[in-house]
């Protein structure tokens, strides 16, 4: 990994900046460069949404995740992600979204309904016990593209930002995802990871041949509908290892 490249792994803190100042900075200081190139192409879309949340800021709404949290998902670079793993928005209720799909931040108490379901079938799938906390930036370290279609909300308001311009970015950004090459023109390694009715629409934007694993969201309302014993985790493992790449380290930390 290039020194350059690191510098977007550390988490900054979410109580500085705003995001007038967010979108006031180059696109190259806001992601990794693989992903400044890779988003090129929708920069002005995405300048678009960041002005947007500075109206809403400028408003008095709260947004979630905070400015430098907002775009964490691409501060891993391009490179290195070998699963997709897409999520709807982020949690509205203020202190949980991170920017990271499914995660919320290390001190929250308890977890969201959906990362606890998560957590049992990871159990029951692998036999890794549920941690206390929901932090699951180990697994983006290991290029696990934990990214939401819509990658912002109004606190309070889940689904307020759909429709504001998100949609657009996250489709590039899959579409870069699904279209690298090796050295020799063959496909990188990766499998997709499609939890939900949101999910499945970036199916098509997919390679052909690209492995996918699929079911219902793990939400309460609708977990027991297929998510429950789809056995997610070793199924992607064993796609991976069966494109010549390593698996997931799925197993957290206990105590991040």
């Amino acid at each position: 990994m290039l020194e350059s490249d690191a510098l977007f792994e550390l988490e900054q803190d979410p109580a500085t900046g705003t995001f007038a100042d967010l979108a006031r900075q180059p696109l190259a200081e806001l992601v990794a460069p693989d992903w400044a190139a890779a988003l090129a192409g929708v920069e002005n879309e995405l300048r678009g949404v960041l002005a947007f949340l500075a109206r809403e800021e400028a408003a008095g709404h709260q947004v979630l995740p905070p400015p430098p949290n907002v775009l964490r998902a691409f501060r891993q670079p391009l490179a290195g992600v070998k699963v997709l793993l897409v999520g709807q928005d982020p949690y509205p209720t203020p202190g949980h979204a991170v920017g990271l799909s499914f995660s919320v931040d290390k001190r929250t108490r308890p977890i969201p309904r959906s990362l606890a379901n998560i957590y049992r079938e990871l159990e029951n799938d692998l036999g890794i016990p549920a941690r206390v906390h929901g932090d699951l930036s180990a697994w983006a370290e290991q290029g696990v593209l934990l990214l939401n279609r819509v990658m912002s909300v109004r606190a309070g308001s889940a689904g307020s930002h759909r429709g504001k311009g998100w949609e657009k970015i996250t489709t590039a950004a899959v579409t870069a995802v699904a279209n690298r090459r090796s050295a020799d023109g063959s496909p990188v390694p990766l499998v997709a990871l499609l939890w939900g009715k949101d999910a499945e629409t970036v199916r098509p934007l997919l390679a052909a041949g690209t492995p996918v694993v699929s079911s219902a969201h793990p939400s309460p309302l609708s977990a027991s509908r297929g998510f429950f014993g789809s056995r997610p985790f070793s199924r992607v493992n064993q796609l991976l290892l069966e494109q010549g790449s390593p698996g997931v380290t799925w197993e957290l930390p206990p105590a991040p």
